[in-house]
């Protein structure tokens, strides 16, 4: 499966090429045959929010949960550094957005999958 690479400030993000099909779209959201695009779509954007949640809960167990002592010499019970928290509320960020795009790609398809269907 080839992608295309795009140089961020951070490093490079990659985009599935989806020109060979559901098949290949697919690899990333299962390893099974995908019976149609929009089958793909929705395991793709299953898959992105997935691990996006993943990325969330640690950073969120590690805010709750994170090791060190308090000043007094007392364990914490968390780790509330502002660089934890400030990249919590980023992931956050992120997951609402890609959430918000998964469903609104997913009702603009379908709307237009429906209007096909009526036509036909």
């Amino acid at each position: 499966m080839s992608s295309n690479t795009i140089n961020t400030a951070g490093g490079n993000t990659q985009f599935p090429d989806i020109s060979a099909g559901s098949a290949a779209a697919g690899q990333s959201a299962s390893n099974d045959q995908s019976k149609s695009w929009f089958e793909a779509m929705a395991k793709a954007w299953g898959n992105a929010l997935d691990q996006q949640a993943s990325k969330v809960t640690a950073l969120s167990d590690q805010v709750s949960n994170g090791s060190g002592g308090g000043a007094d010499g007392q364990a914490s019970s968390g780790s509330d550094n502002p660089s934890v928290l400030t990249q919590l509320t980023a992931e956050s960020l992120k997951m609402q957005f890609l959430s918000t795009s998964a469903s609104t790609s997913d009702n603009a398809v379908g709307q237009a999958l429906d209007s096909l269907g009526r036509k036909q």
